[in-house]
């Protein structure tokens, strides 16, 4: 499945999409961010059951306010549309899939 790039006007449909869905706050500045990108793309290829987004902080600023980012790039999990997990900072690849798929 494909990264869905997360907005005021879809954030909703995602969450309320019925799947566990992991946010990826980034902007296309940040270093950490350009490497966690692909590990985000990576991690919605191969975990179908998962909606992942990815979230522009200077785009939606509004977003990035409602979930409290202060430094990106910062992880969200989000189960039946309440945080379930939370981390800022680049991570390995198995820490992310570990992170989605256990919270």
């Amino acid at each position: 499945m494909a990264v869905i790039s997360v907005n005021e006007q879809n954030y909703q449909e995602v969450v309320n999409g019925g799947k566990t869905v992991l946010l990826d706050f980034y902007a296309d500045w940040c270093g950490p961010c350009r490497r966690v990108s692909p590990l985000v793309e990576r991690l919605s290829e191969e975990h179908p059951e998962l909606a992942v987004g990815k979230i522009n902080v200077d785009d939606e600023p509004e977003l990035a306010e409602q979930f409290g980012v202060m430094s990106i790039p910062m992880l969200v999990v989000l189960k039946d549309g309440k945080v379930a997990a939370k981390n800022v900072g680049a991570m390995p690849y198995d820490l992310i899939e570990k992170m989605a798929t256990e919270a």
